[in-house]
């Protein structure tokens, strides 16, 4: 079951063979680097995960440090089973092949929709409560040093600029607009930066929670998975990740209802009361900046990689920037350099 393996990835090879493991299958990648192989015991499957080799991190290793640190916070995350850090091999339990986005296509209602997301947001209200630094304290996680502050903000933003707008458009700003562009978008990330912050996944989306049935009636679990980049940052910026997602798209009447789910969830776990108008502004807002860093992000695989894949998802994602700022007159210029330069 291996020999398919020998011409392209020796090492992989032989690692498997000093094992027990008796099959392997390479499974589709994801946006990242990483690669991943379905492997089976006599007893069991696994899933590897393959990797730069990090024998001088080991443990440290920011994917090993977050899943051992949202484990012990009580977070639903793959269990790691074993690893080698010389090859780069992560040992990982299997969650199946079902995606938050796979497990949406089979629902038969709004309100069958609206359920399925109250228990994502159950989950992230979870790690924002139980993995945020007042939950540990004396504890020492280098994600609680890091913040989305003003300066990381606008990289982003200057990110997506620079491979959407000039690298996959070939567009060049006429100065006055490109001021506006990098003004306006300056202030809303000065009002994402003041926000108090949390404990953030980064890049929470229907393709990063894997629903996997725990052998009861109509009971999954909702798995995070890519949580290694994680930092403090706004509430708001993994919930806007997940209902203005780039790759399915919710109507706002169930976005405000989701919304209205959260805060009263929120409420009733932290212990704090939400201003709800501030709330709202900062969700808006968090949505333009996480969309527009997705747009970024997507032409960014074309330019770096060669990867078109995700060329397909812009107009979904710009449609929900288009929809946010139409709320909000005083950035009407800045939704109109932004479209002017994207359509025409």
């Amino acid at each position: 079951m291996l020999e398919h393996l020998e011409k392209d990835d020796t090492q992989l090879a032989e690692y498997l063979r000093s094992t027990q493991i008796r099959s392997v299958n390479k499974l589709p990648g994801d946006a990242s680097a990483r690669r991943y192989f379905r492997v089976e015991t006599d007893s069991k499957r696994m899933i590897l995960m393959r990797t730069d080799p990090f024998p001088s991190e080991g443990m440290s290793l920011p994917f090993l440090l977050q899943q051992k640190h949202l484990q012990s916070s009580g977070i639903d995350v793959p269990q790691v089973i074993d690893l080698d850090p010389t090859l780069g091999f992560i040992l990982l339990e299997d969650l199946g092949d079902v995606t938050l986005l796979r497990h949406l296509q089979d629902v038969t209602s709004k309100e069958v929709e609206r359920d399925i997301y109250e228990r994502v947001i159950d989950s992230l209200i979870d790690l924002q409560v139980q993995a945020s630094p007042n939950a540990h304290p004396g504890v020492t996680n280098p994600a609680f040093g890091l913040r989305f502050d003003h300066e990381k903000l606008m990289w982003e933003m200057e990110f997506m600029i620079e491979h959407f707008y000039h690298g996959y458009l070939a567009r060049t700003f006429a100065p006055e607009d490109l001021a506006l562009l990098r003004s306006q978008l300056s202030q809303i990330c000065d009002h994402l930066a003041a926000i108090p912050t949390v404990f953030t996944h980064r890049d929470f989306h229907c393709r990063n929670v894997m629903v996997t049935p725990t052998g009861a009636p109509d009971l999954n679990r909702f798995v995070m998975i890519d949580f290694q980049d994680g930092r403090m940052g706004p509430p708001q910026y993994d919930l806007a990740s997940l209902l203005k997602d780039s790759y399915y798209q919710l109507e706002e009447v169930q976005i405000q209802r989701l919304l209205d789910y959260y805060i009263a969830r929120y409420e009733a776990l932290s212990g704090m009361k939400l201003n709800r108008e501030e709330f709202m502004l900062g969700f808006d807002l968090m949505s333009v900046q996480r969309n527009l860093k997705a747009i970024g992000s997507f032409a960014s695989f074309l330019q770096k990689r060669g990867n078109p894949g995700y060329l397909k998802y812009i107009g979904n994602t710009f449609e929900n920037v288009r929809r946010t700022l139409l709320k909000y007159p005083q950035y009407s210029r800045l939704r109109e350099v932004l479209f002017h330069y994207y359509y025409f």
